[in-house]
């Protein structure tokens, strides 16, 4: 009897760790639910663990935005009066990102034109990336997920907000990222070209800083 007890605790046990080799949600940012303004700003972020960085030349004609119609029109960022190509990134003040293994990004955005949202991540060695995978246009909000382990990435110049060259997965250590973030690599087109985005969500384990 003994035997069967602790045989039936270790396969409990085994099945408990098991479910938990997903990471859990590590952050998600929603924008305040706050009236439109350019640009967006730290101000209009939800969560108080994040700190909103912008970077490249259109930065300051990124606007958040919001519609009285539709009813259900969401609180979000809108690139389309960038005149020259920008990025977002939010930074965790008390943990790094570890992107390996099972991680995941997700959010829901609405692009047009021949936009497509790209993520963007800083590594703790001070290197940006940006990925070869995107979320393209659409005529309605969709929520896309990403599976990191799944993409291929590109060194960014943060500066001109311009992918350099490809880089492979043994060159690069996902496990500290600093800043994650989005961009288009483009210069916003109003409405009929641009890239819009609601909500963002990262499920990855948290290593203090």
């Amino acid at each position: 009897m003994k035997t069967y007890f602790f045989t039936f605790f270790l396969l409990i046990s085994f099945f408990s760790y098991s479910q938990q080799y997903r990471p859990g949600l590590f952050f998600r940012e929603d924008f305040k639910e706050t009236p439109a303004e350019i640009p967006v700003n730290q101000k209009h972020i939800a969560n108080d663990d994040l700190i909103l960085s912008l970077y490249g030349h259109g930065q300051d004609s990124l606007k958040k935005s919001h519609h009285d119609k539709p009813i259900d029109d969401p609180y979000y960022l809108w690139s389309g009066l960038c005149l020259d190509s920008w990025a977002v990134t939010f930074k965790h003040k008390n943990a790094y990102a570890d992107l390996s293994s099972f991680a995941k990004i997700k959010w829901r955005s609405k692009q047009a034109g021949f936009h497509t949202l790209r993520i963007i991540l800083k590594l703790a060695d001070g290197r940006w990336l940006v990925s070869d995978q995107y979320d393209g246009p659409s005529k309605d909000w969709r929520i896309r997920e990403f599976n990191v382990s799944d993409i291929n990435w590109w060194l960014l110049d943060i500066e001109a907000i311009k992918e350099t060259k490809p880089v492979s997965g043994d060159q690069i250590d996902l496990s500290k990222v600093d800043e994650i973030g989005f961009t288009d690599l483009m210069k916003g087109g109003k409405s009929n070209a641009c890239s819009r985005l609601d909500w963002i969500e990262v499920y990855a384990n948290s290593i203090k800083k």
